[in-house]
C-alpha cells in the first residue's frame, strides 16, 4: 500500500489549471480538519498536556471552522476541474465529516492529565504553520526550480515528521525523564545556581555553544563509523531537499540526537526561558537549513549554519562527502578541518551507495540488515 502511495502522489505536476492543486489543498485542509476535530473529541489522549493551557478556544475554534470551508470549497473547485472527481470528494468529505464531529462539540474540555497521550494536536500546528511559511518561500525563492512541492520522497519523509510529532512522549520517555530521573539525585550546584541566573540572550547562546559542540562530534562519528552511519544514511537517502526533509530521520538517531542534545543542557542548569527559546529556534533553523531555497547569506554563512552550508553536508559529490558536521556553528567545522562552501552550490544530494529502501519500514530495518543476516 505504501509503495502505491508513493507511485501514485510523488512527483506529481502541479501545474495551474487541471484542478490538481485544488485537489491538494482540499484534501490537506480537510485531513487537517478530521483530525482537529478528533482533538476536540478525545483531548485527554490526543493532545499535549504542556500546550493544553496555552490554547485560545476561540482561536481554535474560527481554525477548525476555516479549515472546513477551504477543504469544501477547495474540494468543490477540484470536482470541477480535475479529471477525476474522488480526489475533491474526498477532501470534501473529510471537511464534512469534521463539521459533523465538531458539532455541538466545539468547546476543548478543561483536562489536566498527563497520562498516556499522542501529541496531534503538535503534529497539527506544527504542520499547518511549518507548510504556510516554507512552501510559499520555496516557491519564491526555490533553488530548484523544477522540483515540485509533491516531490520524490515527500510521503516518506511526512511520515517521519509524523513519528517525531505523535511521538513526542515516548522519545520523551527515553530522553529527558532519564536525565531528569539521574538529576534528582544530584545535589544542586552553585554553579547551576550561576547558570541560571545570567541574562536569557546569553544562556541561549551558550546553549549553542556547549551542546553544538557536542552534536558535531556526535554527528562525525555517525559519518566515519560504519556502523552508525548504517543509521544515519537514512536521513542522507534524500535525492530531492526541501523543508520536509528535515523530519527524515531513523528513530535510534532521534533518540541519540535528543539525549546528547538535552544532557549537557540539564546538567549545566540553563533557565527554562532560555531551553524553551532554544527549542524554538533549533526546530525552526533545522527546517531552514533543508528548505529548497537559493538564499545564501554570504556573511552569515560563516557565523551561522545556512541552506547553502548545510546543503552541501547532503550533497553526494566526492569533494562534499563528510564536510560541515556543525549544525549551527560552522566554527567548529573550521577548527576541525572539515569545513567546505565552494562558490556555487550543491545540486546532487542522496548516498553514494544508493542502496537505501524507499519507504519507512525498509528504511527502519536497514542499519540491521548485517545482524538479521548472522
Amino acid at each position: 500500500m505504501s509503495r502505491g502511495l508513493r507511485e501514485k502522489f510523488e512527483g506529481v505536476d502541479l501545474t495551474p489549471g487541471h484542478g490538481k492543486v485544488s485537489a491538494t489543498v482540499s484534501i490537506f485542509f480537510g485531513a487537517i480538519s478530521l483530525l482537529g476535530a478528533l482533538c476536540f473529541l478525545m483531548p485527554d489522549l490526543l493532545t499535549m498536556p504542556e500546550l493544553r493551557g496555552a490554547y485560545n478556544t476561540d482561536v481554535l475554534r474560527y481554525g477548525l471552522q476555516l479549515s472546513i470551508v477551504l477543504g469544501t470549497g477547495f474540494g468543490l473547485c477540484a470536482m470541477i476541474r480535475h479529471e477525476s472527481l474522488a480526489y475533491g470528494l474526498a477532501g470534501m468529505g473529510m471537511a464534512i465529516a469534521a463539521a459533523l464531529l465538531a458539532s455541538g462539540r466545539i468547546e476543548a474540555p478543561d483536562i489536566n492529565s498527563r497520562g498516556l497521550y499522542v501529541g496531534l494536536d503538535y503534529f497539527l500546528l506544527t504542520l499547518v504553520v511549518l507548510a504556510l511559511v516554507f512552501i510559499p518561500l520555496e516557491r519564491a525563492f526555490p533553488k530548484n526550480r523544477h522540483q515540485g512541492v509533491l516531490r520524490k520522497g515527500w510521503i516518506t519523509d511526512l511520515k517521519y515528521f509524523m513519528l517525531s510529532h505523535l511521538g513526542v512522549q515516548l522519545i520523551s520517555f527515553f530522553t529527558v525523564i532519564p536525565i531528569q530521573v539521574f538529576l534528582h539525585r544530584v545535589t544542586t550546584w552553585d554553579f547551576q545556581l550561576w547558570v541560571a541566573s545570567q541574562p536569557v540572550w546569553l544562556q541561549f547562546i551558550e546553549i549553542l555553544v556547549v551542546v553544538d559542540f557536542g552534536t558535531y562530534w556526535i554527528h562525525r562519528a555517525m559519518h566515519e563509523v560504519p556502523a552508525l552511519w548504517k543509521f544515519h544514511a537514512i536521513h542522507h537517502s534524500t535525492e530531492e531537499m526541501d523543508w520536509l526533509a528535515s523530519s527524515r530521520l531513523h528513530l535510534a538517531e532521534i533518540l541519540v540526537n535528543r539525549f546528547a542534545g538535552y544532557l549537557p543542557i540539564f546538567i549545566l542548569g540553563f533557565a527554562p526561558s532560555a531551553l524553551y527559546a532554544y527549542l524554538v529556534f533549533i526546530s525552526f533553523h533545522a527546517i531552514f537549513i533543508h528548505a529548497n531555497v537559493r538564499l545564501r547569506f554570504p556573511v552569515l554563512r560563516w557565523l551561522l549554519a545556512t541552506p547553502e552550508y548545510h546543503h552541501w553536508h547532503h550533497s553526494s559529490e566526492p569533494a562534499a562527502i563528510d564536510k560541515n558536521y556543525a549544525g549551527f556553528l560552522p566554527i567548529y567545522d573550521v577548527l576541525f578541518r572539515t569545513v567546505y562552501l565552494p562558490s556555487h552550490l550543491a545540486s546532487r544530494y542522496g548516498t553514494v551507495s544508493n542502496d537505501i529502501p524507499e519507504g519507512m519500514m525498509g528504511q527502519f530495518w536497514y542499519p540491521f540488515r548485517g545482524w538479521l543476516k548472522r
